[in-house]
């Protein structure tokens, strides 16, 4: 598995690519925003980055928000040195999976790896899949966020894209609230069931010719929702 390191603090990238490599990880290192950028459209799109938020030139923030727009959604692990709640929120906010403040542990890191790794598994090949068919002529282009249906298309945000994944990665079977929370919101702050489901009620409207009598993205009362597939 490839992980991209994006830090600029030579002893610590010293630390992690050892760590890693000793682990069996492809480590590449980048010590710059954009640096990273580049290395990602031109060279290798890792498994799992692991991200500084202060980096000389553009931030982690922006790198992060900049990778999910182009619907890339490997887990990403931010690091920062400010031990502040904004700071988690405004990362997971933007599409970050992890997040954890310096200095840490190196077992810690690995284990946060490890946990990301196995969840992003859970649904890699819906990931990589560009089109749904979800019966009849309707279509999600994931990799465009946008779903075309018979009578027009609509555009899909990043997270609306990720929840469908997550969804199609349990193609007509239930999955809970608590399932959509932990992958797709990662317990953000001030995240409750309520979010899930008017999230769900947007996209239900994308998806649906009649958003009222839902074919595709169906609730199960009790137990969750279920996304149906051609």
């Amino acid at each position: 598995m490839h992980v991209l390191i994006v830090e600029d603090e030579p002893s610590l990238v010293f630390t992690l690519k050892d760590t890693l490599e000793n682990e069996g990880y492809k480590v590449h290192v980048t010590d710059d925003g954009q640096a990273a950028l580049d290395f990602i459209e031109n060279e290798v799109i890792p498994d799992l980055m692991i991200l500084d938020v202060m980096l000389p030139g553009i931030s982690g923030f922006d790198v992060c928000r900049k990778v999910r727009e182009k619907k890339l959604m490997f887990p990403i692990i931010m690091l920062t040195a400010r031990d502040q709640e904004i700071d988690k929120v405004t990362g997971l906010n933007i599409g970050a999976d992890d997040y954890i403040t310096k200095p840490f542990g190196v077992k810690e890191l690995l284990a946060r790896i490890q946990a990301r790794v196995r969840r992003a598994s859970t649904y890699s090949k819906v990931a990589a899949v560009d089109e749904i068919t979800l019966g009849g002529d309707t279509v999600l282009k994931l990799n465009e966020g946008r779903v075309e249906r018979p009578d027009g298309s609509e555009e899909l945000t990043t997270r609306e894209v990720e929840l469908i994944r997550f969804l199609a990665s349990y193609a007509n079977e239930p999955v809970s609230r608590d399932a959509l929370l932990e992958n797709v919101w990662r317990y953000e702050y001030s995240t409750n069931t309520r979010t899930v489901d008017v999230h769900v009620s947007k996209l239900r409207t994308k998806l649906e010719v009649t958003p009222d009598d839902p074919q595709y993205l169906v609730t199960l009362h009790g137990v969750g929702y279920m996304l149906k597939t051609g």
